[in-house]
């Protein structure tokens, strides 16, 4: 199980679900640096431009993955910005030949004398940080639900999808749940789709990654999105420790106010299922 080959003939896909609602204009952990919209908006387009990048080869970016953005807050629907608005699954050669604009970003670097310096890199925008009104969170968890249904017929055979809910988690339109519970029994030939949270939380606190029980998390909301989180395959929670992220035989796909590093690195577990071809 989960050992599928990732290749141009046999593609997987990844469902981002991205909270846009009102409450992520507050501050993650109650820092003052960055607003909860901004944190995930940021991940998931470093996200993309590193799956372009991974996918790469002398011909072009190579259709190993399939993307689906959806954003929910005002509406639920595609979330992808530019050329790209309002489709809802984009082959990934698509996704990086056209993101909507290109906004200069300062790294630090290092210099070749043990120091590092600012420097100038262009960052590729696919997704704006949004937020506005309501979280229909099970509104969303039905699309993607749909999306995916779809898609395992046309590839019955794939590395399981992979979905990744973005959120704050205080969905407003009923228990999740039902409709979570709904995606994690879809399956392809290799296993069932796997369902992974972020939350996101103005809450001040340690992170915390990949927890295999409920008990240490702070809230509600947090505990709702654990119980829905799928367990972390062998070769993914191997990956995590490889990277020093704590992961047991229990861990599950849930990551709670994750910094940005953390959250990048929580994303990129999902693209190293398995080797391309």
């Amino acid at each position: 199980m989960y050992s599928a080959e990732i290749s141009r003939a046999n593609p997987t896909c990844f469902v981002f679900l991205l909270d846009q609602s009102a409450s992520m204009q507050d501050r993650i952990g109650g820092a003052a640096a960055q607003r909860k919209c901004d944190a995930v908006a940021d991940a998931l387009n470093r996200l993309l431009s590193e799956l372009a990048i991974k996918c790469a080869k002398e011909e072009g970016v190579r259709d190993y993955f399939y993307i689906s953005v959806i954003g929910y807050g005002a509406s639920v629907g595609p979330a992808l910005s530019g050329q790209l608005a309002g489709r809802e699954l984009v082959p990934l050669s698509e996704v990086a030949a056209a993101p909507a604009r290109l906004e200069t970003r300062t790294k630090k670097v290092h210099d070749g004398a043990g120091g590092l310096v600012d420097q100038d890199i262009k960052f590729p925008v696919w997704v704006d940080p949004v937020a506005s009104n309501g979280t229909p969170m099970s509104a969303a968890l039905t699309q993607a639900q749909s999306i995916l249904s779809s898609w395992l017929v046309a590839h019955p055979e794939c590395f399981p999808p992979v979905v990744l809910n973005l959120s704050d988690g205080e969905s407003t339109d009923g228990d999740p749940s039902f409709a979570g519970e709904s995606i994690r029994q879809l399956a392809s030939t290799d296993g069932s789709v796997l369902f992974f949270n972020l939350h996101v939380s103005d809450d001040v606190g340690t992170p915390i990654t990949f927890p295999d029980s409920e008990t240490s998390l702070p809230n509600d909301y947090a505990r709702s999105l654990f119980n829905l989180s799928s367990m972390l395959p062998p070769g993914m929670r191997s990956y995590a420790q490889q990277q020093g992220m704590p992961a047991s035989e229990g861990s599950r796909g849930f990551v709670f106010n994750a910094d940005m590093t953390s959250v990048v690195q929580f994303l990129d577990i999902g693209t190293r299922a398995s080797d391309l071809r």
